[in-house]
């Protein structure tokens, strides 16, 4: 990865706030992420919560009509909950946009028979239980490679180190990227580097992280962030709008997630909850309609990776068994 190109953005409220006394401290070169992607570039978008090809169609056109251009599409209720028609469907719908699909895989803690996640420490939270579980979370891995998926979304350390030897050992394709889940996403440097060495392309950070924990983790790993600017509920409801050319700033390269908070959890997706998730998917479009406006005024929107680009680059791993 290159380094990232110095940008002089327009801190919100600042020229207001220096006429009065208020300015801020300048910003240190220090804690600039000296990160890209390997195609150029500092920040991608996705839309998450993607649940099916109709949710897609109203993605697709909302990004067209607001004119929100779109890295990485992604599902959460998982390849299981797809028949292989809509898997295809998806699969043809994204790449003629030239957009990569992200779909969960398998099983997971949260909707086991496994008493622990309902008790207050929330035991072993959205990771596979068993052999069984990460079975199907392969068994999801290879089908959906199958037809055509290029990312997969994981949420259990065991699984992405499974996923990766899998990758590896040419079970699934080479340039299949694995995204690690919001859900169990690391929150230290150390905890970071060690997804990345499993073999995480990207890996969600909890929204709460400071700008300092974003620049810790800089210097210690180079892959690809993603970060929910607007955070569902059950992630903490965060919103962070006006923090985006900072967040850009620290922790490129960044994948910019266009969540929405206030909103029905979805997962897992049926018709029961068809007008929700519509209406939610057509939302987080809008939302990142207003991010790119903010990045825009600021004078931060210029270092966007080039559409279509996909791969995290060199990354570092642990050595597979022979």
């Amino acid at each position: 990865m290159t380094d990232a190109p110095t940008t002089a953005a327009r801190r919100p409220g600042e020229p207001a706030l220096a006429a009065l006394g208020l300015g801020a401290p300048a910003l240190s070169h220090a804690d600039a992420s000296p990160h890209t992607f390997p195609e150029g570039g500092s920040w991608r978008t996705e839309v998450p919560s993607v649940e099916g090809p109709e949710a897609l169609a109203v993605v697709l056109k909302e990004s067209s009509r607001l004119d929100v251009p779109i890295h990485r599409i992604s599902q959460g209720s998982g390849v299981w909950m797809l028949t292989d028609a809509e898997i295809t469907e998806m699969v043809e719908s994204t790449g003629e946009r030239d957009i990569e699909l992200c779909l969960f895989t398998g099983p997971r803690g949260t909707w086991d028979i496994g008493g622990s996640v309902r008790t207050d420490s929330r035991g072993g939270g959205l990771r596979a239980r068993g052999h069984d579980a990460v079975a199907g979370c392969v068994e999801d891995a290879v089908r959906a490679t199958e037809l055509g998926v290029k990312c997969l979304l994981v949420a259990d350390e065991g699984v992405l180190w499974t996923l990766h030897r899998a990758r590896e050992a040419g079970i699934i394709p080479a340039d299949t990227t694995l995204k690690v889940s919001a859900l169990i996403g690391p929150v230290n440097p150390a905890a970071y580097a060690v997804y990345e060495q499993l073999g995480a392309d990207s890996v969600n950070v909890p929204s709460d992280l400071t700008l300092d924990h974003l620049t810790e983790i800089r210097r210690v790993s180079a892959a690809p962030m993603d970060m929910y600017i607007e955070a569902p509920d059950d992630l903490g409801g965060y919103v962070r709008m006006y923090e985006v050319a900072e967040l850009i700033r620290r922790g490129a390269p960044i994948y910019l997630k266009f969540g929405l908070s206030k909103a029905p959890a979805i997962y897992p997706y049926g018709t029961h909850l068809r007008d929700v998730t519509l209406d939610t998917a057509r939302e987080r479009v809008r939302r990142g309609r207003l991010a790119l406006d903010l990045l825009a005024r600021h004078g931060a929107d210029g270092d966007m990776a080039p559409l279509g680009s996909r791969l995290p680059g060199s990354l570092r791993r642990f050595a597979t068994p022979s």
